[in-house]
């Protein structure tokens, strides 16, 4: 009982922060730049902001997908979640966007970002590329939220879609 509570909480809080950081790169920092780039004040949100913000946004989804597939172990559908089977194949739609979601951020967002904010070293070109595929990828997820969150509320709240 004690470890369902805490993988649900975390599930919660760190879905929260993940997709709120989520909404924030794509709603509020990626056209603040273009201002900040026209008066010069982009380099603190490069250094200072962005690295943070990107930090809690990736290691967010990592225990956001740990404490989903921990809760779907723990109600013993786990393997049927992620198969798509009988009345686990609405959580696993759910499931399956947010893996593919965490692998945007891992693989796509996560390498390019550092590339595009100078941690890792690539010419101007690289960056330029780097930005577009983050971008992109960023959009990406940001657009699989919306059927990963309602297929998540779903499961629980509108079993009556699925019957």
């Amino acid at each position: 009982m004690e470890a369902a509570f805490f993988a649900r909480w975390a599930h919660f809080m760190a879905g929260i922060t993940w997709i709120g950081l989520l909404y924030y790169f794509n709603f509020v920092q990626v056209p603040g730049l273009g201002a900040a780039k026209a008066d010069g004040t982009a380099p603190g949100i490069t250094k200072h902001i962005a690295p943070r913000a990107l930090l809690w946004f990736r290691w967010a989804a990592v225990v956001t997908w740990l404490s989903g597939a921990a809760m779907l172990g723990h109600m013993g559908i786990l393997g049927k979640a992620f198969m798509l089977q009988g009345s686990a194949a609405v959580i696993g739609m759910g499931a399956w966007l947010g893996t593919i979601m965490l692998f945007n951020v891992w693989v796509l967002i996560w390498p390019n970002q550092q590339k595009v904010l100078g941690m890792v070293e690539a010419s101007d070109q690289q960056k330029a590329r780097a930005a577009r595929v983050a971008l992109l990828a960023s959009r990406t997820n940001t657009m699989l939220s919306i059927p990963m969150l309602f297929f998540m509320a779903a499961s629980m709240h509108g079993r009556m879609l699925f019957a």
